[in-house]
């Protein structure tokens, strides 16, 4: 299969000889129709190509490794994240070019990591695995094709699959690495085949580049009204991130990964990587719409192989199946992946305590005690005594890719809210009326859909407010078109003891969690946590 565009700054420049067929740059037939010669995957009867990942179905996030040297010793937040030693990373990396030379093929492939030009970086993808090479290239922001001939790499990503790690040699713990060097800009990935470890990869990158510019990299969704108002949209799995922000009535810039210069908020990517599991066309028409067009590609969705039917109900091969395709297979796309800087931010939680009211505003300081929290509680599981949700905290909603300090996105995020002087609001999309797992009732989608567009659109910053007595924010009494009960969630609870004696149960578990923070921020922001009673 011919190459697209060779560079002129090739792998020998960069010092890794190889006597593999290298391709260069393939665009997706050519990727497609490759991974299906060499048995990487199947074609759907509508076209996307399905492949398995194996026993790596998510992020091996305990296998994941910074070098530790003088560059990184003061600035990277080594208390959750691994360090390996630079002769560790060299003895990974000898390895490594050891196994580049066994392959007889490789797919190379030169992207931009960002979509605005004075703050993307260039990364270049070296895989085993075509599908690897169509994924990373659907994921990532495409040169124009004629800009590819000069192309030089800041940073390498490469990727094994069939890499075998050797834990005594390489100090790490299993099989399976991946080891960051940002000194030598370079990041290795051997013994899984889940393609989403190069995607997140890049992602870390970014936010550990950008702060030094003063730009801030987030984990969130982005859209854009009629009227030019940008809004972000941060919240864990589960807490409807993807769904709210995809709004037929406003322009998407991205669903996961974006930055907020001066200027602009800009995705970091120019693809999408949604969850498939139990997918339907009438809940997410428009993702659902993917999933039957040539160019996306399903992971680990179960196929028939002989009718090619695909069945996204089915979770025998995994609970997280995703599905990766460009951004302009949605039809509300933003041409460019970006948009003015924000109006709105939204901070997402699936409060399964049932204590947090639908929506809350938030002060500049609330916000970023808020966004260190990064709060959100799951429904308790079918263990044997376990009667109460389970609460998650994990900070910048996006603790794993965030290799510097919390209070370094928390301090950025502060200064632009005030700077631009940016609406921020908490909105639970959990539980209402008690909590999951004693009487309450999953928040209305249409109540959270209203006040949303009430947010949005300006008209919720005149309502009047009252003052949470727990966690101190302030609380809308009146919404036009919603239940003024359903914005107290003390009255929609049948026993009025029993809330407050959870909400002092969920105060303390802020404080607890936050306590890691505190040496860290100034008095506004200790002084937003909630009050224990």
């Amino acid at each position: 299969m011919p190459s697209t565009v060779v560079p002129a700054h090739g792998l020998d420049r960069q010092g890794l000889a190889t006597p593999a067929a290298l391709h260069w740059n393939l665009l997706t037939g050519s990727l497609v129709e490759l991974a299906v010669q060499r048995g990487e995957g199947l074609l759907s009867e509508h076209g996307a190509l399905v492949v398995k990942t194996g026993k790596h179905t998510g992020r091996s996030a305990n296998d994941k490794f910074i070098v530790r040297d003088a560059a990184t010793e003061n600035t990277i937040w080594w208390d959750k994240n691994k360090s390996i030693t630079p002769e560790q990373f060299a003895a990974i990396k000898a390895d490594f070019e050891t196994a580049l030379k066994a392959k007889a093929d490789l797919f190379v492939q030169d992207l931009y990591g960002g979509s605005q030009p004075e703050h993307r970086v260039n990364v270049r993808v070296i895989t085993e695995f075509a599908w690897h090479s169509l994924f990373i290239r659907t994921l990532l922001v495409r040169p124009e094709l004629a800009d590819l001939a000069a192309f030089v790499p800041e940073y390498t990503i490469i990727d094994l699959p069939s890499f075998k790690a050797d834990p005594a040699r390489h100090g790490c713990r299993s099989e399976t690495v991946v080891a960051v060097d940002f000194e030598g800009k370079t990041i290795l990935i051997g013994g899984t085949a889940y393609a989403g470890e190069m995607k997140k990869s890049v992602f870390s990158i970014l936010n550990y580049l950008l702060p030094l510019k003063g730009v801030m990299p987030m984990h969130c969704s982005a859209n854009i009204g009629k009227d030019g108002d940008t809004a972000i949209f941060f919240g864990l799995s589960g807490t409807g991130k993807t769904t709210l922000s995809a709004d037929a009535s406003r322009t998407l810039i991205g669903d996961d990964e974006h930055g907020w210069s001066d200027t602009a908020v800009f995705n970091f990517e120019g693809g999408c990587y949604a969850k498939m599991i139990r997918l339907s066309a009438e809940a997410e028409p428009e993702i659902y719409a993917t999933t039957r067009r040539f160019g996306t590609v399903l992971e680990n969705v179960v196929i028939d192989p002989v009718t090619r039917k695909i069945d996204l109900d089915d979770n025998s091969l995994a609970e997280n199946s995703r599905g990766s395709y460009p951004i302009d297979f949605i039809p509300n796309a933003s041409a460019d992946n970006m948009g003015p800087v924000p109006r709105n931010i939204i901070m997402l939680t699936a409060d399964a305590f049932g204590i947090l009211p639908p929506i809350a505003k938030l002060t500049p300081d609330q916000a970023m005690y808020h966004f260190l929290s990064g709060y959100t509680a799951r429904v308790a599981g079918t263990e044997i005594g376990v009667t109460e949700p389970d609460a998650t905290f994990s900070t910048c909603f996006g603790a794993p890719f965030m290799p510097r300090h919390p209070s370094v996105y928390g301090n950025l995020l502060k200064e632009r809210i005030a700077k631009g002087g940016v609406d921020v609001w908490l909105v639970n999309t959990g539980w209402t009326g008690g909590s999951a797992t004693a009487g309450g009732n999953r928040m209305p989608i249409k109540v959270t859909r209203a006040l949303l567009n009430a947010a949005l659109d300006g008209s919720l910053k005149n309502a009047d407010f009252r003052t949470d007595p727990n966690f101190g924010f302030a609380v809308p009494v009146w919404v036009p078109g919603v239940a003024d009960t359903i914005l107290n969630p003390r009255e929609t609870w049948a026993d009025k003891a029993a809330y407050d004696a959870q909400a002092q149960k969920l105060v303390g578990m802020f404080i607890a969690n936050f306590a890691q923070f505190e040496a860290h921020v100034d008095a506004g922001v200790r002084e937003s946590a909630p009050k224990a009673a």
